[in-house]
């Protein structure tokens, strides 16, 4: 499929991707692959400044097939169109392919029942917005196409999209609600953890009671940044860790059958229509 732009003496990958039909670094890419003439004549530097008047012609490629494989695995999807889809992450689902979890991902099973998909980055896979860990269950939110994925994005990078989960803590908190502002790095002593560091990267949680029981509580968790493990590292910081969590627990903590994680709601604004969207999905371990 061939475009064209006008140059206007900007860099030639910031007048690609301005219509944000492409993200920058997507743009960046096409024009190193030698997909882009300017005035005729094949150019491969993104930043390459554009005179004003000149003839940009991009001859887009056909989306590649996914390196991941299509699986026929059970997925509740709660919404889709052209664009994105919501669905409910299962406990237990790793999200994407990768050494020793090269099949029975989230991904593989979008594949197989995500409808006009027309792929992220030149291939034909689903643009997974945010994360969720392994033994969490609940909402994410996927983009079908690069210009969603790039507009949900931005959202995420800018807190406009509304997170909230249920967790259940271990222990009875002293107030009703509170706010958990302490920076977040990679730990120091085990690079597989994540840690409280006066050097790390901000990281603000808020939490409120839902209900109280004997050596628990039920809470909403609403994150404002979205730091790896932030709800976990977080509650364990101030002695109310997640139960279930192996890593930031406690051996005094009751046995529990999950991770009493769930992403419970979710809003955000959709790249096309600008309308405002919220979703929730059952918390499996609450009845509310």
């Amino acid at each position: 499929m061939m475009r064209e732009w006008t140059g206007d003496g900007q860099r030639l990958d910031v007048i690609l991707s301005q219509d944000g039909e492409l993200s920058r670094s997507r743009a960046a890419a096409l024009i190193k692959e030698g997909c882009v003439r300017v005035n005729g004549r094949a150019e491969d530097k993104p930043a390459m400044k554009v005179p004003v008047g000149a003839l940009i012609q991009l001859d887009m490629p056909e989306a590649k097939p996914a390196k991941a494989q299509a699986q026929d695995i059970p997925l509740q999807i709660l919404y889709q169109d052209e664009d994105l889809a919501v669905v409910v992450k299962p406990e237990g689902m790793v999200v994407h392919p990768a050494a020793g979890n090269d099949d029975g991902t989230l991904v593989n099973a979008l594949l197989y029942h995500l409808d006009s998909l027309s792929g992220i980055g030149g291939e034909m896979r689903p643009g997974i917005v945010h994360r969720l860990d392994k033994d969490t269950s609940g909402l994410m939110l996927v983009a079908k196409n690069d210009q969603a994925h790039g507009a949900l994005s931005d959202q995420l990078a800018n807190r406009e999209m509304e997170k909230h989960y249920r967790a259940i803590v271990y222990g009875k908190m002293k107030e009703s609600a509170g706010i958990i502002e302490k920076p977040i790095a990679r730990s120091k002593n085990d690079r597989k953890k994540m840690a409280v560091d006066p050097e790390g990267r901000w990281a603000l949680t808020e939490w409120r009671v839902l209900q109280e029981m004997h050596d628990r509580t039920l809470l909403d968790v609403h994150i404002v940044t979205g730091r790896t493990h932030q709800i976990r590292v977080h509650m364990s910081s101030i002695g109310h860790p997640v139960l279930g969590d192996v890593i930031y627990g406690h051996k005094r903590m009751p046995v529990v059958s999950r991770l009493m994680l769930h992403a419970y709601s979710l809003a955000f604004t959709h790249p096309r229509t600008g309308e405002r969207m919220q979703f929730t999905a059952t918390c499996p371990f609450s009845e509310e």
